[in-house]
């Protein structure tokens, strides 16, 4: 059997800083029935997310409105501190239910997200946009906790 490894899909660098490999792990479906909730095997999550960094995978996508706050919470859990690895986290739809998705971009709300998401200096942050946009904004917010100070967050715009 041919061992796994996420390295061999190649690689690109996100805000001409970070490498990673073009094979990562989406975190939405770790969470529970309508991407609401706990997931159902709690253990097999966590266990799942300890094994990506052992077959490559150093980039996870995840979201705030993925559980909400799961997806990060298990994340956090399994794998911080984040050694060579990029957690990519979005803010901007808040859930008010499963399956229920709502556009938000207050301010205070867009602030207080990216205050709770950074818990690592291998962390980005991007906003869900629903006009069509392109780009990435480099951040850097003087309030972080004491391992982020000084280093920059990158805010790539998703669509």
């Amino acid at each position: 059997m041919t061992a796994l490894d996420a390295a061999k899909s190649g690689s690109f660098k996100i805000g001409n800083e970070f490498d990673v490999n073009r094979l990562g792990f989406g975190a939405m479906r770790i969470t529970g029935d309508g991407i609401w909730g706990e997931p159902k095997d709690r253990t097999e999550a966590i266990r799942t997310l300890k094994r990506l960094p052992e077959i490559g995978v150093n980039f996870i996508d995840t979201a705030d409105s993925y559980g909400p706050d799961v997806s990060e919470k298990l994340i956090h859990m399994a794998l911080h501190p984040y050694k060579d690895l990029l957690v990519a986290t979005k803010g901007g739809l808040e859930r008010p239910g499963p399956n229920n998705w709502v556009p938000s971009g207050r301010p205070e709300y867009l602030v207080a997200d990216l205050r709770r998401q950074i818990s690592s200096c291998r962390t980005t942050n991007s906003l869900h946009c629903m006009k069509p946009a392109k780009g990435t904004l480099r951040v850097d917010p003087p309030k972080l906790p004491a391992e982020n100070r000084g280093h920059p967050i990158w805010m790539p715009i998703s669509q």
